[in-house]
């Protein structure tokens, strides 16, 4: 029998709107808990309880025609006779967050044992708004994250009213990657009191999970609670030009105790504050984990191992229900983020992580823009683009195959592929690639001078060196890819005319290749891109990697060191080995010595972006894909 056959998705009587709590009861009357199973999906998130107790929650990112239900094991929980399932539903309800697609609101679900129905969702089941969680006040965190959430631990519960069935139309499909684990409450490693309503609490390490705190207040009173990665002055810093990260508790007087399912914080420190004295029990996470294992191996260096280590560490915590670029900030999948997390997650753990890989590169696959190329992030409700990022699309479609030989989830993602190489072919003019020109195209390639792009204003479509290498690379991959699945490659010689009109116009005396072709910008990345793209070959690449190692030309970015890296050891590996070794020693080390058990956004650390770089960030975790690539790191079985 179908999924939901039976079922109807359904909502509030009073209608939906943005940042809103609603919350269903129905009762499963059951002679044995066995092979109890419930399928539920919802817009935009849902937490599950049953009997009292914490279930499941956190929907899979996704979109109406490719919208993800969970099945959940219902057994543990339940007792012959009646049962009371409870669904805490948030819609955020918004456009314009890179993380969340906007759709109708709803709830779906059904109980089965077996394959056949005993429970379903329907019209007129008990339903309201929630009087504790507050809905519609829209505070936002970051363009990223969504809304924030008030919790009033004082509010009396409101009553019911008949559920009412919505016009929601979905494509339905399994999760395809295992739920996460939540675990018991992360202890905290030490508590600073402040004063009589002030607390900072440090959980000891980047943490993943869901907030819960145990208090007692001497009245009842608002309590604000703060999250973040570092200090500024010894307290958390909250507010960050237009982002805010905190939540408000209204607390009861007396004994107090909160943990919400819907949000998921990335963090070290937790401040908390009130008016009035009241004695803080526990402020934290309940840790969040996506269960994957790490392949043993041996480093030799302590220095080496405990900068994989951290890399490792990070690698982790960037893997939600999809790959994030950061736990704290955003939360967000990128394509070239994902790229380098992909290609570090198939050399660190057992068998490649090729199952959460194709989940992610399949929900890319599944953005849609009447442009051609991808969004800026998936799901997405923004109109913007980074159009760089599709073209590490195709790299990472074929380094997929390249190590797991998964030809069906390639040839089904093929299409996409061929979109995103032709919409770029037809940015030609004169032979040569042009950015894109418009407010909802970012033409980012690095966190650098002259690759950084004019974020939030129109960029003039001009060529530059960077779009140029890219789509060569990618041409390339994609002849590769053809070539796997035996069929027709449609842009033969394409790359070559790319490359040679490439070479002729941003290659400068000195052998040299400049960002523009109206000026004298000289970076590693674009000179990194020559190289892999073939626009400098043997004694030319030679030399190009001696300049760019010299010093004198703009410096990458962490994350786009891989890039120089792979130039470095495709023209003399032997020759450079010791160089990447070293500066990666000296990059991360630092991160070491500051005591973070994380690898971070940028070598700046918290201090870039004026006060919010990112302290925990996937697309920095290259030391992996390169130790392996060196043998630093060998396989210990």
């Amino acid at each position: 029998m179908h999924p939901f056959s039976h079922s109807r998705w359904i909502w509030l009587s009073e209608g939906e709107g943005p940042d809103r709590y609603a919350e269903f009861c129905d009762t499963l009357t059951c002679d044995s808990p066995r092979g109890m199973t419930l399928r539920v999906s919802a817009d935009s998130d849902y937490a599950l309880f049953v009997n009292g107790a914490y279930v499941a929650s956190g929907q899979y990112g996704d979109y109406p025609h490719y919208k993800i239900y969970d099945e959940l094991d219902l057994s543990p929980y339940l007792i012959a006779g009646d049962n009371r399932l409870e669904f805490l539903v948030y819609h955020l309800g918004s456009a314009g967050f890179s993380r969340y697609f906007p759709a109708e609101a709803g709830l779906l679900y059904e109980v089965v044992r077996g394959d056949v129905p005993v429970l379903s969702s329907r019209e007129g089941i008990p339903s309201r708004l929630s009087h504790r969680y507050l809905s519609g006040r829209c505070v936002k965190i970051s363009n990223q994250l969504g809304y924030s959430f008030a919790y009033d631990a004082t509010a009396s519960e409101g009553a019911y009213t008949p559920a009412v069935a919505v016009d929601k139309r979905c494509t339905l499909l399994p999760r395809p990657i295992p739920k996460h684990r939540v675990l018991d409450r992360k202890p905290m490693q030490s508590v600073r009191r402040l004063g009589d309503s002030h607390y900072l609490v440090d959980l000891g390490g980047e943490t993943v999970g869901f907030p819960s705190l145990s208090l007692t207040s001497s009245v009842s009173q608002e309590i604000t609670v703060a999250w973040g990665e570092h200090l500024e002055d010894g307290c958390v810093r909250h507010k960050i030009h237009g982002r805010l990260f905190t939540f408000l508790y209204r607390a009861a007087a007396g004994e107090n105790e909160l943990t919400n399912y819907l949000l998921r914080l990335g963090c070290r420190y937790l401040e908390l504050w009130a008016d009035a004295p009241f004695e803080l029990g526990y402020a934290g996470v309940l840790p969040q984990v996506y269960e994957v294992e790490t392949l043993p191996v041996s480093i030799e260096g302590e220095g080496d191992r405990r900068i994989y280590e951290a890399c490792l560490n990070t690698l982790r915590l960037c893997m939600m229900e999809h790959y994030v670029d950061c736990p704290w900030r955003e939360q967000a999948l990128y394509a070239f983020d994902s790229r380098n997390q992909m290609l570090c997650g198939y050399y660190a753990f057992r068998g490649g992580n090729a199952e959460y890989a194709r989940s992610n590169l399949l929900l890319i696959n599944e953005d849609r823009r009447s442009d051609g190329l991808l969004s800026i992030c998936y799901p997405c409700g923004t109109d913007l683009a980074i159009p760089s990022f599709s073209l590490y699309y195709v790299l990472a479609v074929r380094e997929y195959l390249d190590h797991t030989d998964d030809r069906e989830t390639v040839a089904r993602i093929l299409p996409k592929l061929r979109g995103i190489c032709e919409r770029f072919l037809a940015q030609r003019e004169r032979g040569l690639v042009s950015c894109f020109g418009g407010r909802e195209y970012w033409n980012f390639y690095d966190w650098s001078p002259h690759s950084d792009g004019t974020l939030g204003r129109a960029e003039a479509a001009r060529p530059d060196l960077a779009v140029n290498c890219l789509t060569v690379l990618a041409l390339d991959a994609l002849s590769d890819v053809c070539r796997s699945l035996d069929v027709a490659f449609p842009f033969e010689g394409e790359a070559d005319a790319v490359r040679a009109a490439a070479r002729r116009a941003f290659l400068r005396e000195g052998g040299r290749f400049s960002m523009h072709q109206d000026a004298e910008e000289y970076t590693v990345l674009g000179n990194s891109l020559a190289v892999l793209a073939g626009l400098a070959e043997g004694e030319e690449a030679r030399a190009l990697c001696r300049a760019m190692t010299a010093g004198g030309m703009v410096e990458s970015s962490l994350s786009m060191r891989i890039l120089l890296y792979d130039a470095l050891l495709a023209t003399d590996a032997d020759t450079y080995r010791g160089h990447i070794l070293a500066e990666i020693r000296r990059s991360y080390g630092h991160m070491l010595d500051a005591g973070s058990d994380t690898v971070w956004e940028t070598a700046l650390g918290a201090y870039d972006f004026d006060g919010a770089g990112s302290l925990c960030h996937g697309w920095s975790a290259v030391p992996i894909y390169i130790f392996h690539r060196l043998g630093i790191a060998k396989y210990a079985e």
